[in-house]
């Protein structure tokens, strides 16, 4: 076997740094040829877009499709698992027909001004449909007062059920400020017992049941009030009541 002494070691570094000479330098040329190659395909692209600019409206397109096709389809899923706490949670308040074919549920809160808007073409469609179950959900989300008239209409349906959509058609009525003071005004006009009603509202289950709704709105993706749940379909939005009767067959029928 042949042996290299010092003498030789000058050679071998030499040969050896030779090689990684070569092998960078290949490198470095196959990563110039890389770079080359995808900066001509950036321009080609580049240069494409700005000859045919509707494609990149058709992309934006088919983009949009496919999240609101995805958007749709786990709304669809959170509905399923979802659905007897939306349908059929005792402490929500339920009017119209309890037994009723269809059920409309609304997420709304006291504050919103188009909840507001919506809330005569709900009473409206209750009114004339015998059929149809209405199931409210407080979902205050529009700052303190939102949440004190929240636990105050909670606190009216623990104390009489009857006289829950009295009181909730009265603060979606009120213009002045729902605080405190309002609140409880309009509560004894209605004929609730005023000290009880205050004392009820910081109980810990109405925490409880605002907490709930509030989960359940975001596990359905709702952000906003007013935002309605018809059969299979979550509708944002005060939507006139051509829409929300136009929904509601569509709902029976399937």
């Amino acid at each position: 076997m042949r042996r290299f002494g010092f003498g030789g070691l000058p050679l071998v570094m030499a040969l050896l740094l030779s090689a990684g000479l070569v092998a960078g330098n290949a490198a470095r040329a196959g990563h110039d040829a890389t770079t080359a190659a995808q900066a001509q395909s950036e321009r080609m692209i580049h240069d494409y877009l700005l000859a045919h600019p509707e494609v990149v409206f058709e992309v934006l397109d088919l983009l949009r499709a496919k999240e609101q096709a995805s958007k749709e389809n786990r709304a669809r899923e959170a509905l399923a698992a979802n659905r007897e706490t939306l349908l059929n949670d005792p402490t929500s308040p339920v009017a119209g027909n309890p037994s009723g074919d269809v059920t409309l549920v609304e997420f709304f809160d006291y504050r919103c001004p188009y909840c507001k808007r919506v809330m005569p073409s709900v009473m409206k469609v209750m009114d004339g449909d015998p059929g149809l179950r209405v199931v409210f959900k407080e979902y205050p989300i529009l700052g303190p007062d939102s949440v004190l008239a929240a636990r105050a209409a909670l606190a009216a349906h623990r104390q009489d059920p009857t006289k829950y959509l009295a009181f909730h058609n009265a603060l979606m009525s009120s213009r002045p400020r729902l605080n405190r003071t309002r609140i409880l005004q309009i509560a004894r006009e209605i004929g609730f017992d005023a000290d009880r009603l205050e004392a009820d509202m910081k109980s810990p289950e109405i925490d409880t049941i605002v907490a709930r709704n509030a989960a359940l709105a975001r596990a359905l993706g709702i952000s906003g009030t007013p935002a309605f749940v018809i059969g299979d379909e979550i509708v944002p939005g005060a939507i006139d009541i051509d829409t929300l009767r136009r929904l509601i067959a569509q709902a029976r029928q399937s």
